[in-house]
């Protein structure tokens, strides 16, 4: 029976936990599914019914709506987008300000500094205010607000079933992953990106991959069911056969790194602006909207998500200076649309910016080389896969997203060289301030490196055996204790006997209340009726994890340190506070070395 009870155990949690994986993945896989409805439902009506604008849309995501016959209205597309703004800034003002800005950041905060707890409105204002934002032509992603749905809502079911920390925390990043996995129509990048996006070092949270895996599956599957099946892009059986490519693609990672640079500096230039600036906040994403329809005055492409003009350039419709203009139009009209305060998010942006950036060079080589750079369009994908990798530091996720998204898997060894050089070389910038460098700088697994780390230190490498201490005879009579202790500054007393042996100890504590004591005790009172017979010890090859449990026991700040031969046999004493101060030490040794060799030289 007993086995029996063994064998089921594992079997057990993973039915657990395979239950809460696929529920995360509904909740998330039906936010993606009410979200990518209010949004297409918001283009349609804000932006093609009242300003006659029609964007194009990528071949894996045609409008739910239709078109419209209206006429376009340059006034009321400059307006949108600020009563966008204004709309969105309201409601997260007054109901949920944690709903603010791009998402994915908020998101990975919680992760590592609230235990995966996410409140439980962010997912449904985070909904009302992504749609209001980029429904009417703010220039953002959908995949910071389904982020923050997703985790939103794969926290509040943790939360709801009672789970623990640790648990709470993989639920809350799968349910990140599976809106990412599910909106994007990409199952395997969702469940990598919850977990690389955590860190700025090349560090995956294993926990979370199978978990994230499953509810991402299950989320990409609701979501093609209720709105097709395919990729989002659609483009070109594009091959790598050319070994002189590697040149134009070593010239991409660098306009890919420039490009990065400016994106983050002016992101988050603006976003520290407004943050400074001393106005109610939820006017910011309004004055943020007026810029951005300013801008899409001249340029009407940088609106909403820009997919859709991706795919205009796979299909080999933009010059080299519309595939410029738009990168750098796309930047400014995110950080004007994000940066202020309005709910979008960052990685879209991302991969549209770096495809125009891979359009334009793909142009630029297929220009005075064809024969090296027959298409331009493979530019593109490897441009988005590059520029992602660069500005957000997932380089593993970003060779994965775009031959998902475009059905592309023939461009993974450009794809992998351009996203190497790019992570490499964008090390000192990043879209995402959450992201802490490694495990070891995270509050989430704080406690298992502290256990570690005091598991492989022994007491040998802490206690001096140099230093003196004084020891006290179990013959000293009080009184002669008395005139010792006045020259003394211990507070704890070993006490020998005859033969040099431990036989006790006592702290100044202990007799605190007979210091004074004007009884004339002094010359009948032996040191060994004082001592504690029960002595709590130490020995050089034990562990400090162990060693800090036995100070806990009477809350001591010093424990004798004997023979691993001889429990009797006195070697010195050790503190408390040398303990923390050796872990301390070790702690940041481990982070320098961890630094040292990453394989990251920058």
């Amino acid at each position: 029976m007993l086995d029996d009870l063994t064998i089921r155990k594992p079997g057990q949690k993973a039915g657990k936990w395979l239950f809460y994986c696929i529920i995360v993945g509904l909740l998330a896989g039906t936010g993606a599914i009410v979200f990518h409805f209010l949004c297409n439902f918001g283009h349609f009506f804000f932006l093609d019914y009242l300003a006659g604008y029609r964007p194009s849309h990528p071949a894996g995501d045609p409008p739910l709506f239709g078109h419209t016959h209206q006429p376009f209205r340059p006034m009321v597309l400059w307006i949108i987008p600020a009563a966008g703004g204004l709309l969105s800034g309201l409601l997260v003002y007054f109901f949920c300000p944690e709903a603010q800005g791009h998402g994915t950041d908020s998101a990975i905060s919680a992760y590592h500094h609230n235990s995966g707890r996410i409140n439980p409105k962010v997912p449904f204002v985070k909904t009302v205010a992504s749609f209001i934002t980029l429904g009417t032509g703010g220039s953002g992603g959908s995949e910071g607000p389904i982020c923050q749905i997703g985790a939103g809502l794969g926290s509040l079911f943790a939360q709801r079933a009672g789970l623990t920390e640790r648990e709470m925390r993989i639920l809350m990043a799968a349910g990140m992953g599976a809106g990412i996995g599910s909106i994007f129509r990409a199952p395997l990048t969702g469940a990598l990106f919850a977990a690389e996006i955590l860190y700025s070092e090349p560090e995956f949270e294993a926990d979370v991959i199978i978990p994230t895996a499953i509810a991402s599956t299950v989320a990409y599957s609701l979501f093609c069911s209720v709105f097709g099946w395919g990729s989002l892009f659609q483009a070109g059986d594009f091959r790598y056969s050319n070994i002189l490519e590697l040149g134009p693609y070593t010239v991409l990672a660098a306009a890919l790194t420039l490009g990065a640079f400016l994106f983050v500096k002016i992101f988050w230039g603006f976003h520290d602006f407004f943050q400074k600036l001393k106005i109610p906040m939820w006017i910011k994403p309004a004055i943020g909207g007026i810029l951005t329809g300013t801008l899409a005055l001249a340029l009407p492409q940088v609106l909403g998500f820009s997919y859709g003009f991706i795919q205009d350039g796979l299909d080999n419709q933009v010059t080299l200076w519309l595939f410029l203009a738009v990168a750098i139009g796309k930047i400014l009209a995110t950080a004007f649309s994000i940066g202020s305060g309005g709910s979008g998010g960052v990685f879209g942006p991302s991969v549209v910016i770096g495809g125009c950036i891979g359009g334009a060079v793909g142009v630029f080589f297929h220009t005075i080389m064809p024969s090296v750079v027959p298409n331009p369009a493979a530019f593109i994908i490897v441009g988005m896969a590059g520029f992602f990798a660069g500005s957000s530091n997932v380089p593993i996720t970003a060779v994965i997203v775009v031959s998902e998204i475009t059905s592309s898997y023939h461009l993974l060894l450009p794809s992998m060289l351009v996203c190497s050089l790019s992570f490499f070389l964008c090390r000192r910038w990043n879209l995402y301030r959450a992201q802490v460098p490694a495990k070891i700088d995270s509050p989430a697994h704080k406690g298992e490196f502290f256990t570690d780390i005091m598991e492989d230190i022994r007491v040998k490498d802490i206690f001096d055996t140099t230093r003196a201490f004084a020891v006290i005879p179990e013959d000293m009579s009080f009184s002669q204790f008395c005139k010792f202790f006045s020259a003394t500054d211990q507070h704890y007393f070993p006490v020998v006997n005859r033969e040099g042996k431990l036989s006790g100890i006592f702290s100044i504590n202990d007799i605190r209340h007979c210091l004074f004591d004007d009884a004339d005790i002094g010359d009948l009172v032996l040191m060994r009726d004082v001592a504690r017979k029960d002595v709590i010890t130490t020995t050089p090859s034990e562990d400090i994890n162990s060693l800090l449990h036995k100070f806990t026991i009477r809350n001591i700040d010093k424990i004798p340190v004997v023979s691993d031969h001889d429990p009797t046999e006195f070697l010195g004493m050790i503190s408390r506070r040398e303990v923390i101060a050796f872990y301390n030490e070790a702690v940041n040794r481990l982070k320098e070395t961890a630094s040292k060799e990453s394989p990251v030289p920058f």
